[in-house]
């Protein structure tokens, strides 16, 4: 689905993936992540957030928490980083960034709240007065004042199935009440997921009911004495430089873009934003079948943002090679371990084993084992490695890296 935005808007990223990978230096099975452009997309949309008053957290676990790729949003003026969980908290506080807020897709739990509480993030979301107890518990022994924002929700919000959680509007005020009474911690804000969606009809993002919620519940919560004097509205999903305005409209405070930072939003894939693809997903021919080249796999995980749909991918044995017609690919069905995917070009190609096989759709590499790649230097000409984490953040030694 994105593949044609990734050859049209950065076709020297993809050159230098094929050249890198065919100089063995870049392994298959792995998210290739232009670290140049990733910094620059942090760039612009921090830049409009700035105008708009809103504080940008980056989410990470797409590109694997990556040291480069979190320095790269860094560089770009990220106020800090959002973990989706504490396996997500630890890459980041170990390359030295700030952890800007955790607990809010995936609860801490209890074995890990005194180390959650050490890393001291700028807000952690709870969805039970159980959770705000444990949490204000673990930074009350160390000393400090955890300020937790609130999962609200009421009746007609949506949530993507497994992910409902949180308080609902009509307790918002005990809750309050139960923040304010713990040592250790602080009523700091509000937060809702999802807030925007991509509506496949009209092409564009609307605001979920989850939305209207919330600034009900901010209501609610500026009448209470505990409220503090900048209410925090985390508003994250499906963000961009070019729907900050309507998120501020909103009444958001924070924002959390993810894929928006790798130009792999539903919106990079039907128009031309203001950011440019920074990642894809890199293969190799590992052996033909009795004609039928099939190519390694990994991380062939699509993030099923769209309905099915056929997937293509570039096979090139030079960079040179890049504008062949991409070729069909049979994914593996999610149910299955996706060792290979076998390729169907047209009877009159042949395709070698070793050849780069380039796909382009939006990545969650933290729920496969593909390896992360961050490239610095196409857009010049110049490419390099720049090193090889696995989904973990952690460094992987590979072939003339070792």
């Amino acid at each position: 689905m994105f593949l044609r935005s990734l050859l049209q808007r950065n076709p020297r990223f993809v050159e230098a993936a094929v050249e890198l990978h065919q100089a063995g230096l870049i392994p298959p099975n792995s998210y290739v992540v232009d670290l140049d452009v990733l910094r620059s997309n942090t760039e612009g949309l921090c830049r409009t957030a700035r105008d708009l008053g809103l504080t940008v957290y980056a989410m990470t676990k797409q590109i694997g928490r990556a040291a480069a790729a979190l320095d790269a949003i860094d560089a770009g003026g990220a106020d800090g980083f959002v973990a989706v969980d504490m396996a997500c908290a630890r890459p980041i506080a170990r390359a030295g960034h700030s952890v800007g807020h955790l607990g809010h897709l995936v609860q801490v739990a209890p074995s890990e709240t005194a180390e959650a509480a050490a890393l001291e993030p700028d807000c952690w979301t709870v969805f039970s007065r159980n959770k705000a107890s444990q949490a204000a518990a673990a930074a009350h022994a160390l000393g400090r004042s955890q300020p937790l924002l609130v999962r609200v929700f009421d009746d007609g919000d949506e949530f993507y199935p497994g992910h409902e959680g949180g308080i609902p509007l009509s307790d918002l005020g005990s809750m309050i009440d139960h923040i304010a009474a713990l040592d250790g911690a602080t009523f700091a804000g509000l937060t809702t997921f999802p807030a925007l969606l991509y509506d496949a009809e009209s092409q564009a993002a609307r605001l979920t009911p989850n939305m209207d919620t919330l600034a009900r519940a901010a209501a609610v919560a500026r009448r209470h004495p505990a409220c503090p004097e900048q209410l925090h509205l985390n508003a994250p999903g499906t963000t961009s430089t070019q729907v900050l305005p309507m998120l501020a409209e909103a009444g958001a405070t924070q924002v959390e873009p993810g894929h928006g930072l790798s130009g792999t939003t539903p919106l990079h894939a039907v128009g031309e934003l203001p950011e440019l693809p920074a990642v894809l997903y890199l293969s190799e021919i590992a052996h033909i079948h009795q004609g039928r080249p099939l190519c390694f796999g990994g991380g062939l995980y699509i993030d099923p943002v769209f309905g099915d749909y056929e997937v293509r991918a570039v096979v090139a044995d030079d960079p040179s090679e890049i504008s062949t017609q991409p070729v069909p690919v049979e994914m593996p069905s999610p149910a299955a371990i996706d060792y290979y995917a076998p390729l169907a070009p047209p009877p009159q190609r042949r395709l070698r084993e070793g050849a780069t096989v380039i796909f382009g759709f939006r990545v969650q590499a933290f729920v496969t084992r593909a390896f992360v790649a961050g490239v610095a230097g196409a857009a010049r000409g110049e490419p390099h490695v720049a090193g090889i984490w696995n989904g973990f953040g952690d460094a992987v030694q590979f072939g003339m890296h070792a």
